[in-house]
């Protein structure tokens, strides 16, 4: 069992099995395998530098589903005294990374070794950590999808795929590739439609309209007629869904990508090992899935193919010009990072990178206006 505590929310969720072992008894106390998902809450309280857990009767199992209440958590009867001290001591995070150390968990409050989290590779004592290749493999024809790999060597490790979130791309998780790669396999690939994952042509033919002229920058998708090899594209969540790799992995997402791993997951449970959501999104498209509601989806005359209609266009041109501008970037990036000390330039700088790409903002509407996946973020959770 791993217990980890960085600014950690105030409940965990449960997804295959919790190990409480007490050194003195041997006591093992497990719950179940199942694949009903339960939240296990707790008032933790932090005096003094120090974690504590509050009385055992504070501790309780949650249902995720309406209606099913909750019950108490009964795993820690076996302890005399649950108010014990977890963790002492200034610290940024802490892992009780085996049962071995859970077991040295005093029953008189005493407080257990401190294991810090590794730290990333530190680059300016020449710890640069794994090697990070930048791959493609085509997709479609004139269409290739970007991702990047560390820790090929680990072949008997487990493997890492890590989701981003919109409008970011593999380049979000640089990071974690360089520290995971040293002792697993790990992959951060770009959405279609994001990062590096863009067509490197056209996906329409030119268009004749008056607002484009000679020495304005022309932008891709916003012709009058789709290419054939671009025909019912749209970079939906359906086809984000498909876009993963079909190697049996363990599925870390942020954002939307935490979308993306879950919807991943409920459909193709066989090719998933564990899922990790990182701030995942609940909800992702505006529109009516033509699956679900045909009726309701048959109002909307665009559901994000190519090309983009004539009004969708200008109101594209017109938002795009907005959030590609770098001072609005650099805004959002403000925003999302709450320890500002962290250097976001390279981060920064792939974004820009990815606005100017020419099918960039095609994409963006396409993303927009896409249908509803088939499944949303709460039925995902119930089918993984």
């Amino acid at each position: 069992m791993e217990v980890i505590s960085y600014n950690s929310p105030r409940c965990c969720n449960l997804n295959r099995r919790l190990l409480v072992k007490k050194s003195s008894s041997r006591q093992q106390v497990k719950i179940p395998l199942c694949r009903k998902h339960r939240i296990l809450c707790t008032r933790v309280q932090f005096r003094s530098g120090s974690l504590g857990l509050p009385n055992k009767h504070h501790l309780f199992l949650k249902n995720v589903y309406h209606g099913k209440g909750s019950r108490p958590f009964k795993a820690l009867e076996g302890f005399n005294n649950v108010d014990s001290k977890v963790l002492s001591g200034n610290y940024d995070g802490y892992v009780i990374g085996s049962e071995d150390e859970m077991g040295r968990m005093s029953e008189t409050g005493e407080s257990v070794t401190k294991v810090l989290i590794p730290g990333l590779p530190d680059e300016s004592n020449g710890d640069c950590g794994a090697r990070i290749s930048s791959c493609f493999w085509q997709w479609k024809p004139k269409f290739n999808v970007h991702y990047e790999k560390s820790g090929a060597e680990n072949v008997n490790s487990p493997p890492l795929l890590f989701l981003p979130g919109f409008g970011v791309g593999s380049f979000h998780y640089e990071n974690q590739l360089k520290d995971l790669g040293r002792e697993y396999r790990v992959w951060a690939i770009d959405f279609l439609g994001q990062g590096m994952s863009l067509p490197f042509e056209d996906p329409t033919s030119p268009s004749r309209e008056e607002g484009i002229t000679e020495g304005k920058d022309f932008l891709w998708g916003f012709g009058d007629k789709t290419e054939p090899w671009a025909n019912g594209l749209v970079y939906s969540m359906d086809l984000w869904r498909d876009q993963v790799i079909g190697e049996p992995v363990y599925i870390v997402g942020n954002s939307l990508g935490g979308f993306v791993a879950l919807y991943f997951a409920a459909c193709n449970p066989q090719l998933v090992k564990g899922v990790t959501l990182l701030n995942a999104t609940p909800f992702w498209g505006f529109f009516p899935n033509p699956m679900k509601s045909p009726r309701l989806a048959r109002i909307f005359s665009w559901s994000g193919t190519f090309p983009l209609p004539a009004n969708v266009r200008k109101l594209t041109e017109f938002v795009w010009q907005k959030i590609s501008d770098p001072e609005s970037i650099a805004d959002v990036l403000r925003q999302v990072y709450a320890d500002h000390s962290i250097n976001v330039d390279k981060v920064f700088s792939h974004i820009l990178e990815t606005t100017q790409h020419p099918a960039a903002a095609a994409s963006f509407a396409s993303i927009m206006f896409a249908p509803q996946g088939e499944l949303s973020f709460r039925e995902a959770l119930s089918r993984y």
